[in-house]
């Protein structure tokens, strides 16, 4: 689950936010495959920098980072770019995609930004008022 706020824990480094999956499970984690989640969400170079080193940009591909190193079939995003200015949006929005081509990880994305539903998805659920329900199923055929 990746949320509005990247809810990295302050204490550890990039690097660490991302394994601890890991290490709350005992498990141990395969040789350099930390590194390769962080060069696919393009962190390279802040392994060791804490979330308050970086920019909101890089602490919301952190945040992805952590979500996907289990390789989870189901990625849940609840609004994870509406903090973020509109040039760094464009650009997570961008990144996201490549991330889904690397991963084929299937992504439910919550959004109120009609651009950005249309721009990440092959389908949109609009949803009702309370209690929310489902108004319309739209499917994007887009490129």
């Amino acid at each position: 689950m990746v949320f509005q706020s990247p809810s990295l824990l302050p204490w550890l480094t990039i690097e660490e936010n991302i394994a601890i999956g890991f290490k709350i499970r005992h498990e141990n984690i395969p040789e350099n495959y930390i590194q390769e989640i962080i060069e696919l969400v393009g962190l390279k170079g802040f392994e060791k920098a804490k979330p308050s080193q970086l920019s909101g940009g890089m602490l919301q591909r952190a945040a992805i980072a952590r979500s996907i190193v289990d390789l989870p079939k189901l990625l849940l995003m609840d609004e994870p770019f509406s903090a973020l200015d509109a040039l760094t949006r464009l650009k997570m929005q961008q990144e996201l995609v490549k991330i889904w081509q690397k991963t084929k990880v299937t992504v439910l994305f919550v959004t109120h930004d009609i651009d950005e539903a249309v721009t990440l998805a092959n389908r949109i659920l609009v949803m009702t008022p309370r209690p929310g329900k489902i108004l319309r199923d739209i499917r994007i055929d887009l490129d």
